[in-house]
């Protein structure tokens, strides 16, 4: 009897070939970092010391307020990536002029997420008047809310002038209305018009700008950087446009974003916690660089097989998200390698080798769902 022959790693990415890959594997570099990647490098940064720990591991680690850092990019990289996704979820009922279903597709999506949002912060575990309303899978929900609603209904120049009106029109609001708590315009922590709108109005849980700025207003802005994803995925699905020139005008385009985002930043400062309108266009044009990048090198010159991991990880993205914070995966690790006090390894070393050991089991478990073709999609 023969042997079925093992499967090459070329071979088990054929499954998803109809896909366009470089999609995937940017949820997957973007999840990477979440589930692990930051903390790894950190600990690699530190342990190296000297100019890496001095100037690289500040970029795994969130701006306390003004400026920017790598891992500012992270999280709206996934609001971009979520209105990419938007174009792809209601095409195909977009061509068939069949709204309903469209309408029945976005709420439900939105409903899990926003309900998901809740579980991961907690839920009601601390009662109810505790809850945390808002945070990144519910801004996540909003935004595919309003950029699918927006899709269905506007051609490509109005929804470019809706993204013009949102951002200037929240520089407008931060720049000449001023703050209840100073009497004067202020993009200060604590005391700026969105810290006080949140901290008023959001509901149960008392409104933390530092640690949770997932708010209300702060979101509005959040919505033109998932348009930004609508852009993006309406040229690369443009048929008249061949792929190595779609990949330039990425490049081309991302780069002028953060250019334009820099120079705004001068006046109008790249705060992350504020969603700042220099911050959408910051973080949008490196996005759709990064995708420029990877769909040039993946789906255009094929160059495929070290993205794997990236792709395990970015077909189960909401998984892997959900299951880092419902299960202790360090803890778990700890198993394996034993605690600090009781190795032979110094506080640094063991840092990285626990990240690395974290970092293996989420993508055994991404790889074990990739191989049965188990997908918890939404």
């Amino acid at each position: 009897m023969n042997q079925p022959k093992k499967l090459t790693e070329h071979q088990i990415v054929k499954p998803i070939k109809k896909r366009i890959l470089s999609v995937d594997v940017l949820r997957g570099f973007d999840m990477f970092w979440i589930i692990g990647g930051e903390h790894f490098f950190s600990a690699l940064f530190v342990l190296l010391g000297g100019p890496f720990e001095e100037y690289l591991d500040p970029q795994m680690h969130h701006t306390k307020w003004e400026g920017f850092t790598f891992y500012d990019f992270i999280f709206p990289l996934f609001v971009f990536i979520v209105g990419m996704s938007v174009v792809f979820s209601l095409k195909k009922f977009v061509d068939k002029g069949d709204i309903e279903a469209a309408y029945k597709r976005i709420f439900k999506r939105f409903v899990i997420l926003f309900l998901l949002g809740i579980i991961y912060n907690g839920g009601l575990s601390q009662g109810l008047e505790n809850m945390r309303t808002f945070g990144v899978l519910q801004r996540l929900a909003i935004t595919y809310l309003f950029a699918g609603i927006f899709y269905l209904h506007f051609n490509l120049k109005t929804l470019v002038g809706i993204v013009i009106t949102i951002l200037v029109g929240y520089w407008a609001l931060l720049t000449f209305v001023p703050s209840p708590i100073t009497g004067t315009t202020t993009l200060e922590y604590g005391k700026n018009l969105i810290n006080w709108f949140d901290q008023n109005y959001v509901p149960f849980r008392m409104y933390k700008p530092l640690s949770e700025p997932e708010g209300i207003l702060s979101t509005i802005p959040a919505i033109a950087s998932s348009l930004l994803g609508v852009f993006t995925s309406l040229l690369l699905l443009n048929k008249k446009i061949e792929p190595k020139k779609k990949a330039y005008y990425f490049l081309a385009g991302g780069l002028v974003l953060v250019l334009l985002g820099y120079l705004w930043g001068l006046q109008f400062p790249i705060i992350k916690k504020l969603w700042t309108s220099s911050y959408v266009f910051v973080t949008g044009g490196y996005s759709i660089m990064l995708f420029g990048f990877f769909y040039l090198i993946l789906d255009v010159y094929k160059v495929q097989k070290w993205s794997l991991p990236f792709v395990w990880i970015g077909m189960n993205p909401i998984t892997i998200y959900m299951f880092v914070n419902l299960v202790d995966v360090r803890g778990i690790a700890r198993r394996f390698i034993g605690n600090v006090d009781s190795t032979f390894l110094s506080n640094n070393i063991y840092d990285l080798v626990l990240m690395a050991m974290v970092i293996a089991i989420n993508l055994i478990l991404l790889r074990y769902l990739f191989n049965k073709k188990i997908f918890i999609r939404i």
